[in-house]
Formats: C-alpha cells, structure tokens, sequence
C-alpha cells in the first residue's frame, strides 16, 4: 500500500487505544497505513484492550518520525505534551490530529497556531462532535429563521466519575504539573465537548468570538481542579452560553445542549447526533450522520477544497474559556456535609448532594451555584478579563428575563 498516508500514533494507552483502532478501521478500509507507535510504555499490556498487531513501537515521537515518516500523526497525550508533540510533528512535515483540549493555555495556541502557519500543515483537534452534521442542522434552522432570534445556549452536563478516574495518571485532576499547566477539570476536559458544542452553536469558534467568561468552580473530590462548575459566556455576537457541569453526580445523564431562540428551541443530543425541535409548530427530532475527524483529515489531504471540521483556529472560543479556568483561582471545597460517597457499579464516587437540579437550574436561569444559593456554594464568581474590542458594561447578562 505504498501510495496510502502513512499514519502514526503518538500515546497509545488509555484514549489512545481508541484512536489505534480508528486508525486500523481506516487502514482495512483502504484509507490508511499504520506505520509506528510511539509511547514510553510499550503496547505489551493485553489488559488496555489494545489490538494487538504487528505495528513497529518507538519509545518517543522523535525517533519514530525518523523511522516511520509518518504523513499524519495522532496525538492522543496528556493535555500538557499536546504543544510540544504536535510542535515536532508539524515541523517534520506532518499533518497533526491533535486531541482535546488543544493545548493547556491560549499561550500555547498562538505559539502552535504559528507553527501551523510557519510550517503550511494542518492541525485537527479531536472535537468528535465537529464531525456531526446535527451542528449543520441546528445552524441550517438558525439561518432560516425557525427559531428566531437566538438569545442563549445552555448546557446541563450531569456526569458520574469513581474516584479511580482521578488516580489513573499523575495529570489526572491536576491544574499545574512540573510546573506547567494541566488545566485538567470537568470543564476543559470531560465535559469539554459539550462546552465546544455549545460554543460552535452560538457561533464563537475564534478567540475574538468570546466577550467575557464567568466561572463559579468548586471540587468534591480531592483534586487540584473543578468536578462541578457553573460557566457563563458572552459571544460578541450577544449570545449567552451557560453551564452547568459536574462529575459527582447520583447517576450518569446524557449531556443536553438546547440553542434557545424567540421561536423555539433546538436540543442536541451528540451521543445519538440527533436534534430535536420545539417551535410553535410543534415538535420533530432529524437524525444526522458522523464524519470521523481521521476521515475528514485524510479528506483533506487529499482535496483541500473539503473544509476541516475542526481546525486548531476554531477552537480559539473553546481556549478562551479554558484559559479563564487556567488563571481563575482554585475552585472551592465542597464542604463534606454536602458530599456522600456511595458505591455502586459506578464504582466508588463522590455524590454532591442535589447536583444535578442545581446544574438544571444554573442552565434554565442563567445564574450560577453562588448566585442561586445551593447551600454547598461558598465561591466567588471569578470573571475573565472581557475582549479588548468590548466593554464589561456593554455585554448582555444572562438574565431569567432575557431569555425565551
């Protein structure tokens, strides 16, 4: 298969086992050439789930640049090796998908964004909700009109994480690592999808897209990072975006994203790519298709007239608000009379009392867990530094009045 990319992966353990089988999914559809692995650890380890082939394995991405020579490589690294591996691969003339969050700071993303236009490749970021065309769909109906004028999107995201989730790595739920930034919380990392979706579909992809961000962030576990917050954004089109997000849950929700406008509501669900419409004419759900974002590279490499689906400079709005959670102040403690740690077959997980309507409340009013009183909110609400093109004062607040 000599006229096939060559491909690579670059961190083949815990996510990355998911990504060596896409890679082989495109390889046996006549897409791909799997040509090196590249981990500290070796893939000798049966229980990771991996597959097992003969693919060459190198201790580190330098050496197996040098052998392999790869087209494209796959990062699936922790958050704070994400710059300096994509930053090697891109100047070995790779073309990079790099997994989310891009980078662990906006510092980062220009530093790479300028490899990225020093070197003429590309860099795709493993948002997997960017390939789904139920984001077509929403803006589709947004454009004709069906809903109105859009006023807000808000986000519930309910999820249940066992206290093994925090131990599995030594980055895991850490904000700083060796000091450099991990950024590593339910914001920007298991949740980050939902918080992307929610940006996209108001419209903010860039870094100039995004007004001002408010966080009201506490932990539950014993971490450095978030485990619940509440986020507000301000896009510069007027739009506000609202979060409601925890990983100590009672049990496991589908994350909703609802785009509301002063017509009706679309309701993304990313799990199923289906969308859901209320409007005055009632109600009617479309199931969309899913383009793999390897499948969209490799697309592209190979006509770029086809568009990447999640290029590393539209998730500029994402990194605004990632950059808000790196310089916020630690979250806060949830006191241990509001915390219950139950054990089921989740497994052992730290539950915070009522969450999960404090989340639906923070998304329905557009007020955050301090300003709506849960009795286990002792923060501040910790605002970025608005948009130099914007005034604090000029932005819109999220307000139960404003929206529809």
């Amino acid at each position: 298969m000599p006229d096939l990319p060559r491909v690579a992966l670059v961190g083949i353990h815990g996510y990355g086992v998911h990504q060596r089988r896409a890679i082989e999914e495109h390889e046996a559809a006549g897409r791909a050439r799997l040509v090196g692995l590249a981990d500290p650890v070796p893939p000798d380890d049966p229980s990771d789930g991996a597959p097992q082939t003969a693919v060459p394995w190198f201790p580190d991405l330098r050496t197996m640049l040098d052998t392999a020579r790869p087209d494209v490589v796959v990062v699936a690294t922790p958050i704070h090796t994400h710059t300096d591996l994509a930053t090697l691969a891109l100047r070995a003339g790779c073309d990079v998908l790099l997994e989310k969050p891009p980078t662990a700071s906006l510092e980062e993303l220009d530093r790479l964004l300028g490899t990225v236009a020093e070197t003429g490749r590309e860099v795709q970021v493993g948002f997997q909700t960017f390939g789904s065309a139920a984001l077509d769909v929403i803006h589709d109906a947004v454009a004709a009109g069906e809903l109105g004028e859009v006023r807000s999107v808000d986000v519930v995201g309910t999820w249940v994480r066992p206290e093994s989730y925090f131990t599995r790595s030594e980055w895991a739920g850490r904000r700083t690592l060796g000091g450099r930034a991990v950024v590593d919380g339910v914001v920007t990392n298991p949740l980050a999808h939902a918080v992307a979706a929610a940006l996209h579909l108001a419209g903010a992809r860039t870094t100039d897209d995004v007004v001002s961000v408010e966080l009201d962030q506490y932990r539950a576990n014993d971490i450095e990072a978030d485990d619940t917050s509440a986020v507000r954004v301000v896009t510069s089109g007027g739009v506000r975006v609202v979060l409601g997000l925890t990983l100590c849950a009672a049990t496991h929700s589908v994350p909703t994203v609802t785009v509301r406008g002063t017509a009706g509501t679309a309701t993304l669900d990313y799990y199923a790519d289906t969308v859901t419409f209320r409007t005055a004419d009632g109600e009617r759900t479309v199931a969309a298709e899913r383009t793999h974002l390897l499948t969209n590279l490799l697309d592209h490499r190979d006509d770029p007239s086809v568009p990447l689906l999640s290029p590393l400079r539209g998730t500029g709005a994402f990194m605004r608000v990632l950059d808000a959670v790196r310089a916020a102040p630690d979250p806060t403690p949830v006191p241990a009379e509001h915390v219950e740690r139950v054990t089921d077959d989740a497994g052992t997980h730290r539950v915070v009392h009522d969450v999960e309507a404090w989340c639906a409340r923070v998304a329905a009013e557009g007020r955050t867990f301090a300003e709506l009183g849960a009795p286990w909110a002792r923060g501040q609400v910790h605002a970025s530094a608005t948009h130099p093109s914007a005034h604090a004062s000029d932005a819109p607040r999220p307000d139960l009045e404003d929206r529809a």
